[in-house]
């Protein structure tokens, strides 16, 4: 059975008290009660009965409830109360409450009834029921025509039909009495009559249309005069004069032959001293052109004609003139030169990369002049040099040109910068993401198992989910159902990445606690992801069923979430506490209706039109479909046929599947898909982008890949800084690992995992890491770099695994992530040296020294403490002070025969190993060197 809530809000206990919110807000802040800020705060059973008992409605006659503040005026707030819900009546209640009143005051008798008008036919008058309402006025007085006779006078008695006295409006009613309300209605008119003007007899109405006022005749205007005239011969009127001086007007005189005037000098000239001075003036005056030549005008050109004319007459200049301007188009180009910024300088932009042939184009100024400046200042370049932007800068400062280099934008970037600038084409409420997190063995994915209706749970490896998930649960709450999306994320210290990665995707955070267990180090981890992220989290206190799950140690599970600012309403805190078990489906409606709650808070919204973009959730190889990604979409449309770009990966999307498993067509926002058609395995996290073609995508993901391939091959310069660390780390022993997994997930978490297990003595080297099964290649990969082949969740072909004997190459195959660091780490200590200790075994005293030709010096000892033991080590001490160490202890006797050991009591003697150097009172102290393992 679910458990209920222990708590209210502050609204649902005014009501059942019969108070406003307000005075039980102002009540609790008068007592110290710091929570109760609003009408939704939440109230404790305790405080709920403490406030019922400020209020008068304790449950017993004793007051237990401490006050301190003055008592409540119970009858004036709920006086308050009475008066506020009488002030919400609305009118049609105040009407149908005066109706009854007004039927017994309102009589047929003490109404009067109207009467018809004296002459003229007129319309029946409107039904009783009816005129209530469609109340007449008494319009103004009309003009009409002459013709037209005036309107029947109005009746003196105003005429009010039967009224309905539910319908009846105040006017009508005779004087309300003191105790009836005052009703909101219009008084009506003292005189009532039909409306509009009313006719004795009915007249035709004349018709008039519009009235011609004055007609205006169009404006002459004369027809333009031809640009040129063929037919008249053309001729030079002097040596600099152009085409068109000299020519003579229309009307002068033909020659006797018939054929037009000559427009020779001659003849002109001729013309001219015949010429009188009146007939100068009817002929037209004479006007001067550009070259200086005296021409005659017509008296009827206009100003505009005079201009044409001199315009091309300046245009003229002759067959050299106009061969020299042709020329000069040739050589410079048509049109005025450009003025560059290098001879009035100026602002100049410039994008990145700069060369110095880009810079001498941009601003004018010459390559050799700029190669010069930056010989002179220690750069040797050529024209075809790059150069940075502050150089460049500085060497257009000495032209007086300020130049703004503009970054290189990638092509990432520059989708990224569509996407933020993209308008909004379909915006509408979306379903929320929530996202598990939690320690290890917390009960995530069973409490997920139990939403979903599956049993996920047993079948993951090692009882842990080692993978990130997302899916769409249909969750039904109160009388609505909505579609919310779940992404069940690994508790395991080692996929930090993978809770990282739900916690910025996600609207809310199920934290899930285990009752017996409480707040763990991956609990912690999980509460700074999510605030990171700025995220509302829920906690989900699981396993409420076992018996560890006391009161008391509830209590200490309510006090390690306050440290982290999560305290319960219990603690006064404001974070939803939801007690479920996933077992005993205890809590689970409780907590979908919470979790419902919470996502009508947000007001969650996104755009349905558009192209799609969202994130990744993770990526793998799948057999028959290639590289496919898991994605989360959040903004846009994902359509089949799509061209992507995820990270490195780009293409035209295949097919799109469901959590279901289910083929679609499209995805919306806050849906998880798996798509086919990448070009390769993406990064999990990687963001994706729908683009307009195929050849932005791959730009755009052979940058990414251009930029990968340059940080993996960069190597780090060798200064006197790092010269000493570059020594050391040559000199530790290296284990190579070849890592190849199901998800590319779990292959970034092992990489970082393992490479962690570096020492200063020992480093794991990762060579390759790469999502799929172990095959050939992967075989000679590891033969070449000596390394070991781990493979998580996958398996070996047939052809690797006989190379694999042929080469001995090792390949370890792990299901759980456990097993892996454990067997990497007994590998790593097994390349440490081992460490060497020093155990004494017994001292022994020199009593006598012998010598002995052909032996040495043989030393008489008495073994005071331990034992002495032959082919030991002995180190040899003379007042205290070591004088010889690390001998070999070649002969020990015991009289004359040999011992393999001399207890403490007896004598023996001992020969020292190349040593004769023997004093009597020398103590002899034999000891063995062991050999300890090291581990990391």
């Amino acid at each position: 059975m679910a458990t209920k809530t222990a708590t209210i809000r502050v609204f649902q206990m005014a009501k059942d008290i019969g108070v406003t919110s307000k005075d039980i807000i102002a009540k609790c802040q008068a007592e110290g009660i710091e929570n109760i800020t609003n009408h939704m705060s939440a109230v404790s059973r305790g405080l709920a009965a403490t406030v019922r008992e400020w209020f008068g409605e304790g449950q017993s006659t004793t007051t237990t409830a401490i006050e301190t503040a003055a008592p409540v005026d119970v009858a004036k707030a709920r006086a308050k109360v009475k008066k506020k819900a009488t002030r919400k009546k609305s009118a049609k209640t105040v009407v149908a409450e005066a109706a009854p009143k007004l039927e017994e005051e309102l009589t047929p008798e003490t109404v009067p009834v109207a009467a018809p008008p004296e002459s003229g036919p007129v319309d029946a008058p409107p039904s009783p029921v009816a005129a209530p309402l469609l109340p007449t006025v008494v319009p103004e007085p009309l003009t009409v025509a002459p013709d037209t006779p005036p309107p029947p006078p109005a009746p003196e008695e105003p005429v009010i039909p039967a009224l309905d006295p539910a319908l009846a409006p105040a006017a009508q009613a005779p004087e309300p009495s003191q105790d009836l309300p005052r009703m909101n209605i219009p008084d009506r008119p003292p005189v009532l009559a039909p409306a509009g003007r009313m006719l004795a007899e009915p007249t035709q109405t004349k018709l008039a249309g519009p009235r011609i006022i004055r007609v205006e005749s169009p404006e002459v205007v004369a027809a333009p005069r031809p640009a040129s005239r063929p037919e008249t011969t053309m001729r030079r009127s002097g040596p600099r004069a152009g085409r068109g001086v000299g020519t003579p007007f229309p009307e002068a005189p033909a020659s006797s032959s018939g054929d037009p005037a000559r427009t020779g000098r001659g003849a002109a000239s001729r013309r001219n001293k015949r010429r009188t001075t009146t007939d100068r003036d009817q002929r037209g005056r004479v006007g001067r052109t550009a070259t200086g030549s005296e021409q005659p005008q017509r008296s009827d050109w206009t100003r505009q004609d005079l201009l044409e004319r001199d315009r091309r007459l300046t245009r003229s200049g002759g067959f050299f003139k106009a061969h020299r301007r042709d020329n000069l188009k040739r050589t410079i180009g048509a049109g005025h030169r450009a003025v560059s910024a290098a001879e009035v300088g100026g602002f100049v932009k410039i994008q990145e990369p700069i060369t110095i042939k880009t810079l001498s184009a941009a601003t004018g100024v010459k390559a050799a002049d700029i190669v010069r400046t930056l010989f002179l200042a220690g750069n040797p370049t050529t024209v075809n040099s790059i150069i940075d932007g502050r150089t460049a800068a500085e060497v257009m400062l000495e032209y007086n040109i300020e130049l703004e280099v503009l970054e290189q934008k990638t092509a990432q970037q520059q989708i990224i910068e569509q996407f933020l600038e993209r308008e909004v084409v379909d915006e509408r409420p979306r379903n929320p993401v929530i996202t598990i997190l939690g320690h290890v063995d917390h009960g995530k994915t069973s409490l997920l198992d139990r939403i979903r209706n599956t049993n996920v749970a047993e079948s993951e490896a090692g009882g842990i989910t080692q993978a990130t998930s997302a899916f769409q649960v249909p969750v039904r709450t109160g009388d609505k159902e909505r579609l919310i999306t779940f992404i069940d994320t690994p508790g395991h210290e080692a996929f930090t990445d993978m809770r990282a990665r739900g916690a910025s995707v996600t609207d809310l955070v199920v934290l899930v606690v285990a009752a017996d267990d409480g707040v763990m180090p991956q609990t912690v981890e999980s509460i700074n992801h999510a605030k990171a992220a700025q995220v509302t989290i829920v906690i989900a206190l699981n396993k409420i069923d076992k018996p560890e799950a006391t009161d008391v140690n509830l209590q200490r599970i309510y006090g390690q979430l306050a440290e982290h600012e999560l305290a319960p309403p219990e603690w006064g805190g404001s974070t939803d506490v939801v007690k479920t078990s996933a077992l005993k489906n205890e809590g689970i409606q409780d907590l979908l209706d919470v979790l419902d709650y919470q996502a009508d808070l947000l007001e969650l919204k996104a755009d349905f039109g558009g192209m799609a973009e969202g994130t990744v959730l993770e990526a793998r190889l799948q057999e028959g479909r290639g590289p496919v990604a898991n994605l989360l979409v959040q903004r846009g449309c994902l359509k089949k046929g799509d061209f992507i770009v995820i990270g490195r990966a780009s293409g035209r999307i295949r097919d799109i599947v469901d959590d279901h498993g289910k083929r679609i067509d499209e995805a919306g926002p806050s849906m998880p898909v798996v798509c086919s058609g990448i070009s390769e395995v993406p990064d999990p996290g990687d963001r994706f982008y729908v683009v307009t073609s195929l050849k932005d995508a791959e730009a755009a993901a052979q940058e990414r890949r251009d930029l990968e391939r340059d940080r993996d091959l960069v190597t780090e310069k060798i200064t006197l800084d790092n010269i000493f660390e570059r020594m050391s780390a040559d000199t530790k022993k290296v284990l190579p690992l070849i890592i190849k997994g199901d998800v590319q997930g779990s292959v970034d978490t092992l990489k970082v995992v393992l490479e962690k297990i570096s020492t200063d003595e020992v480093m794991i080297a990762v060579k390759h890491a790469a999502v799929g099964g172990v095959n050939e290649s992967d075989v000679l990969l590891a033969k070449a770099t000596g390394a070991i082949i781990i493979g998580f969740n996958v398996t070996s072909s047939v052809q690797a695994r006989r190379q694999a004997d042929e080469r001995q190459v090792d390949i370890r195959l792990y299901d759980v992530i456990y097993d892996v660091t454990d067997d990497v780490i007994k590998a790593a200590e097994g390349l440490l040296d081992p460490e060497h200790k020093l155990e004494v075994i017994g001292h022994a005293e020199v009593r006598e020294v012998y010598k002995i030709s052909r032996v040495g010096m043989i030393a008489g000892c008495y073994v005071t403490d331990g034992v002495i033991e032959r082919n030991a080590l002995i180190r040899v001490t003379r007042g205290d002070i070591v004088v010889e160490k690390d001998r070999k202890l070649d002969q020990l006797k015991r009289f004359k025969d040999d011992a393999k050991e001399v207890r403490t009591g007896q004598e023996c003697g001992m020969k020292i190993e190349a040593y004769d150097d023997i004093k009597v009172g020398d103590v002899l102290e034999c000891y063995k060197k062991l050999e300890v393992r090291r581990t990391l």
